[in-house]
């Protein structure tokens, strides 16, 4: 309570203070054109092709450049563990965005961090659909850290550190960020020193570990040799090349402007060095026209890196001005003397790391508390040269440039701490496989109607208990041993296929079998039927499902609501003595011997809420009474060990098996010949299903190479009529496609002459088996049961 009280405070103060962050806001954005663009998104409106159908997506929230660089190969790392799963980066201002965009390109996909309000977190969420969540360094922000437990997200903060002059600040606000912390899954500190400063502010010991610093495995781009600033430093040949990286203006009164600092240093030592180049760049790009003016204004010629264009010329000693983002760190390679910013000016410094795994001698201010550890490393072992003041500044410089092996040493020791010291981040990505396969994502609907579908929801769990407590009392057994095939969630989970194999399974190994099936959506005169295997019924006596049975003609099939009495006419009138029951878990009233529950990778608890909330029929306590657990779809989904550590959580006795589709021919609806899976001889196709999970065929026919021109849903059962065949082959005709393609449940509710309303477009459909990893283990519980 004290927690949620804690939270309702800083969301009323957050609601009295939201007209002035939107006026704030729309000032900025009037002033900058490119703020003006980030709005949307800070509000939580995310592109389009963000939006996840499919949960265990990661978001990896780093502010601010630093950060984002830093997340670069942890980023890299991620995709090689998690392939299967997208990584999206937020950040906060304009320069990380840039660089994280350049810097991610193709490895994650980059937008503007959502402001910390719950409209806006919650937005993110709901379209990332995060089974992990991992923030980096300094940043806690409440509603971004709850919203991420409430979605069911694994939440870890990495590189986590507290600067000198938070902590006071943050120990006097212990009452309020100890229940913030106490919402994350694992705390990585940058070093022992940050994790105790961490446990003083809040956060729970046991969740709290030094793993060392990411910037220690920054991996700099290299220069790419048709770069501008090579050719055009090859074509100056300079002496000397200074870099002065990252430089800021005043913090506070009385403080010094890097930028002017550096340019009266640079003026004293082009004194002594005349053929010197320096390459000043800006911490800020709003600063870069008022650098431009300074270097006028002192009579320093330069050249505007976006100017450059392959033929510019620089008298010699002249300065480039490096107004770009995120071309610095493959720089440094080039200097032979750089200068950190941030260290002069009291802003805390900027990172060391990056020129000095390029082997660069470094000089730096006195300010370094952003990176406090990595400083007295190198002061420890002579790596950096510090000055007082920018009074001092020009001779640090010159004494280096004068003196090539101390040069040499300064570089070589800075390396050697650089490397010294590496490895956070195969830590952190270990914790966040760990934590990711703990978590499944869960979604809510928007809140203006979550109070109204909750109501509903918890009236669909009574009238659920009280259905299976009248059906319970009524429970009647057959003769046969029954093997329930079902599923918590509305919605397809593979269920046909899965009973079709298990049929087969039985039959195979001696058994009499049947399938008994409800047949939903049938219109039969007849309350209850039993078909012999291979029957032809009309599909609208029929329903699709049991059509599909029928049609493989593995075992006869028996139809009915009454699946007791459908039972009894399946062992008289075809002496069946196993029987699989097809989506039969909730089915109270017909006794089991033993119940199989598929969960679907793609999307394993139907949100987490029971209908109309979520996609569950009855609350996850309802796994409980499973006795063996099979994860299909296996080979598309990402959130497979998070859905299996949740099964055993609920029901550690069940046993939990893995299965994946396996395509085996298409078949063409006109002729009914086979082509093999591979062989489709169409470059471009368009499909359409009704199925209960449509996502699914989709997966499986990218994962067969398809290019897919045009995808047409319909609902779960849908029985199409012959004017929505015409409109869709018009529309295949009109967007060029060769062929059309859909599942075999489809082809069964097609009309008459279907082939002939697409044409001259041809109609295949996919058939599809069951791949069970280990199976005979699986077959071995089975059997067992039965006997």
């Amino acid at each position: 309570m004290k927690i949620k009280g804690i939270y309702l405070l800083y969301r009323l103060l957050q609601a009295l203070g939201l007209p002035i962050v939107l006026l704030y806001l729309v000032w900025r954005g009037l002033r900058q054109r490119a703020y003006l663009k980030s709005l949307k998104q800070r509000c939580g409106y995310l592109p389009a092709s963000f939006r996840q159908t499919v949960p265990g997506a990661i978001w990896l929230h780093a502010v601010s450049v630093g950060e984002a660089v830093a997340a670069v190969e942890l980023v890299r790392q991620l995709h090689v563990r998690l392939p299967r799963s997208p990584v999206f980066v937020s950040v906060s201002t304009l320069a990380g965005y840039e660089t994280a965009t350049q810097k991610l390109q193709g490895l994650a996909g980059v937008f503007y961090a959502p402001l910390d309000y719950v409209f806006a977190v919650r937005r993110v969420r709901r379209a990332l659909r995060p089974s992990l969540v991992i923030v980096m360094e300094t940043e806690v922000w409440p509603n971004l850290f709850r919203e991420t437990k409430r979605g069911g997200a694994g939440l870890l903060l990495v590189n986590a550190r507290v600067s000198d002059r938070a902590i006071a600040r943050y120990r006097a606000l212990r009452w309020f960020f100890g229940g913030v912390l106490a919402q994350v899954d694992l705390l990585l500190a940058q070093s022992e020193e940050m994790r105790q400063r961490w446990v003083r502010i809040g956060a729970p010991p046991d969740k709290v570990r030094a793993s060392g610093n990411l910037k220690y495995d920054f991996q700099a781009p290299a220069l790419a040799p048709e770069s501008p600033v090579r050719g055009f430093v090859e074509r100056l040949h300079p002496r000397a090349v200074w870099i002065a990286a990252s430089t800021m203006p005043p913090a506070a009164a009385g403080d010094a402007d890097e930028d002017d600092a550096v340019i009266a240093a640079f003026r004293q030592v082009s004194a002594r060095q005349p053929a010197l180049l320096l390459l000043l760049a800006p911490r800020k790009p709003e600063r870069f026209d008022a650098v431009a003016q300074a270097l006028a204004r002192a009579g320093i010629p330069f050249v505007r890196r976006s100017g450059l264009a392959g033929s510019e010329e620089l008298p010699l000693p002249g300065a480039l001005l490096l107004d770009s983002i995120g071309e610095l760190a493959s720089l440094f390679p080039l200097a032979d003397v750089v200068f950190i910013g941030g260290t002069l000016a009291a802003r805390g410094g900027h990172n060391i790391l990056e020129p000095a795994l390029a082997a660069r001698p470094i000089v730096t201010g006195s300010h370094l508390e952003n990176f406090a550890e990595i400083a007295t490393d190198f002061r420890a072992a002579g790596a950096l040269v510090e000055v007082r003041d920018a009074a001092t500044l020009a001779a640090a410089v010159s004494d280096i440039l004068e003196d090539p092996t101390r040069a040499t040493d300064l570089g070589a020791k800075a390396l050697s701490c650089a490397r010294a010291r590496q490895g956070a981040t195969a830590i952190a990505v270990r914790h966040a496989q760990e934590i990711f396969a703990r978590h499944v994502p869960r979604y809510r609907p928007a809140q203006p109607g979550f109070a109204f579908l909750w109501t509903l929801s918890q009236l669909w769990i009574l009238g659920g208990r009280l259905n299976r407590a009248r059906n319970l009392a009524r429970r009647r057994s057959l003769q046969a041993p029954v093997v329930g095939v079902g599923n918590i969630t509305v919605g397809g989970t593979g269920k046909t296929p899965m009973v079709l194999h298990l049929t087969r399974r039985l039959k195979d190994a001696g058994w009499n079998p049947g399938i008994l099936t409800r047949g939903y959506g049938r219109q039969s005169l007849h309350p209850r039927q039993a078909v012999a295997a291979g029957a032809h019924v009309p599909v609208s006596q029929s329903g699709d499902e049991p059509q599909l049975f029928l049609r493989a003609g593995v075992a006869p099939v028996g139809i009915g609501a009454d699946r007791w009495r459908v039972g009894r006419l399946l062992e008289q009138e075809f002496g069946v003595d196993a029987i699989v029951l097809d989506d039969g878990f909730q089915h109270a009233r017909l006794d089991r011997r033993l119940d199989i529950v598929l969960v679907d990778a793609l999307d394993p608890f139907g949100g987490g809420y029971p209908l109309p909330l979520g996609r569950l029929r009855e609350p996850l306590g309802g796994l409980s009474r499973a006795d063996i657990f099979v994860v299909t779809r296996s080979e598309s989904g990402r959130v497979v060990e998070g859905a299996e550590h949740f099964l055993r959580r609920h029901n550690p006795r069940a046993p939990v098996f893995h299965a994946r589709a396996q395509p085996e021919a298409w078949v063409s609806a006109a002729t009914g010949e086979t082509v093999a899976i591979d062989a489709l001889p169409y470059a471009r196709v368009a499909g359409f299903c009704g199925l209960g999970n449509p996502g699914y065929f989709w997966c499986t026919l990218e994962s067969l190479g398809l290019h897919v021109e045009a995808c047409i849903e319909f609902e779960d059962h849908h029985s199409y009529r012959p004017n929505e065949l015409r409109n869709m082959g018009r529309q295949f005709r009109e967007d060029g496609v060769e062929a059309v393609v859909t599942t075999e449940k489809d082809l069964v509710n097609l009309c008459e002459d279907a082939d002939h309303l697409l044409a001259p477009l041809p109609l295949y459909w996919l058939r599809i088996g069951v791949q069970i990893d280990r199976e005979d283990e699986f077959l071995d519980a089975i059997f067992q049961r039965l006997r």
